[in-house]
């Protein structure tokens, strides 16, 4: 079986790694699995670019530059809305062609238009769509926060300037991606309970297949190591009992939560100041040097792209905090759980579901929702509760036993059989 995977980059962003680790799950798996990207990054021959790279650009600034004048020029929400009026035709390249499966992942800012995906529909080749946030099934947002418009049709959409209106910019795409579906069956693959969830609600899921298969990972590079080897080989001090751990792709993203960080390390210091002196943070990410003032030392390493560097940082640390406001099922707890270090994060999205935080098999501490007091608590207990060997192996435990490779790509392998089946 020939799977062609789709997505906007090879490397760079969350959805990106895990369709890579996907194509190699399925390739050690027995498939015969390609990546078709805009932006290829690596040697890889099973990774394809696009043609014309110069055109691919074009789309995503004439896409970005049509969000903009719906934003009535404001550049505040310019890249939390996705319109998909620009990109490639697919359906006249080999790798599609020759193609048993079409499997879309992340596919915004310039990469494929509705009008491209109509096409690709319209081949009769069978697609799987795995969704890594809402908008293949909402109209132009990735996450809804409290909106309900994706349930019923969407307009007067929060995003757009005053609110919308009932034919805004959600309304038209929202109608446009009606029509792209009509009598076309898609197989939707969430990676989280939550988004299936979310997923089955929508207007657009009508007659459509929902599953939920979680994300992959590689467990031969994130798995455990000696802890002061590892902040030997990144740079970080090894005369620190403890240090904590901060990682997003672009650090001051308000989704990720760093202001909740900041507070319950704020918070930590000033309920345990026994702690001051033997504590740092550790920050991973673009703009790590914009942190706020902590009454912690402050370890930025900026971004990085060195997987042994990032697993090293990993193994380095004595826990991770992602204090997302809303993610789906983050790949940088699971890359933590792997490497053995437990994790800290709110109760939202899919990240209940990675998190255990009672009973034997605990491996860290899901907060309340937005409560910098209660991500403090979690911090402490998974520091001092003088259980972290046990958190640790339990993170272990749970990453291979749900999502190693062999495991994901089997539930895959299923879905595609079920797709080419009339």
């Amino acid at each position: 079986m020939r799977i062609l995977i789709v997505n906007t980059s090879e490397k760079t962003g969350g959805a990106a790694v895990a369709s890579h680790r996907l194509m190699t799950a399925l390739q050690r798996n027995g498939m015969k699995a390609k990546m078709l990207v805009c932006e290829k990054l690596s040697n890889d021959p099973s990774v394809v670019a696009l043609p014309h790279r110069w055109l691919q650009g074009l789309h995503f600034l004439w896409e970005r530059w049509c969000i903009f004048c719906h934003l009535h020029f404001s550049r505040k929400r310019l890249f939390e809305i996705d319109m998909a009026n620009a990109g490639t035709d697919i359906t006249r390249l080999p790798e599609f062609r020759e193609a048993d499966i079409i499997h879309l992942q992340w596919i915004n800012q310039g990469m494929l238009s509705l009008k491209g995906i109509r096409r690709i529909l319209e081949s009769g080749k069978p697609v799987v769509w795995t969704m890594h946030d809402l908008w293949p099934l909402s109209s132009i947002c990735h996450y809804a926060r409290n909106c309900m418009g994706y349930k019923d049709g969407c307009r007067d959409c929060p995003l757009l300037p005053g609110g919308g209106s009932r034919n805004d910019l959600s309304a038209k795409v929202m109608a446009r991606k009606e029509r792209m579906m009509a009598g076309r069956h898609i197989t939707f693959v969430t990676c989280s309970e939550w988004l299936g969830s979310q997923a089955r609600q929508c207007l657009l899921a009508e007659g459509q297949t929902v599953v939920s298969i979680p994300n992959c990972i590689d467990t031969s590079v994130y798995c455990p190591g000696d802890r002061m080897e590892a902040r030997r080989e990144v740079g970080l001090p090894t005369d620190v009992r403890w240090l904590i751990l901060f990682v997003s792709q672009r650090v001051t993203d308000e989704r990720k939560g760093m202001c909740y960080f900041v507070d319950a390390v704020r918070q930590l210091t000033e309920a345990h100041p026994e702690m001051k002196g033997k504590s740092g943070v550790v920050v991973l990410g673009g703009h790590a040097e914009e942190i706020g003032e902590l009454p912690l030392p402050v370890y930025p390493l900026g971004f990085v792209r060195d997987e042994k560097t990032i697993v090293n940082v990993y193994r380095a640390c004595d826990v991770f905090v992602l204090p997302s406001l809303e993610d789906n099922l983050p790949n940088t707890i699971m890359e933590a759980m792997a490497c053995g270090t437990p994790c800290v994060g709110f109760n939202t999205g899919g990240i209940p579901e990675m998190i255990d935080t009672e009973g034997p098999l605990a491996n860290g501490y899901v907060a309340r929702y937005a409560d910098a007091a209660d991500l403090m608590k979690g911090i402490h207990e998974v520091l001092t509760a003088g259980r972290s060997k046990e958190f640790s192996q339990n993170a272990v435990n749970k990453v291979y036993t749900t999502w190693s490779q062999q495991r994901v790509a089997a539930r895959y392998i299923k879905v595609y059989e079920n797709s080419r089946t009339p």
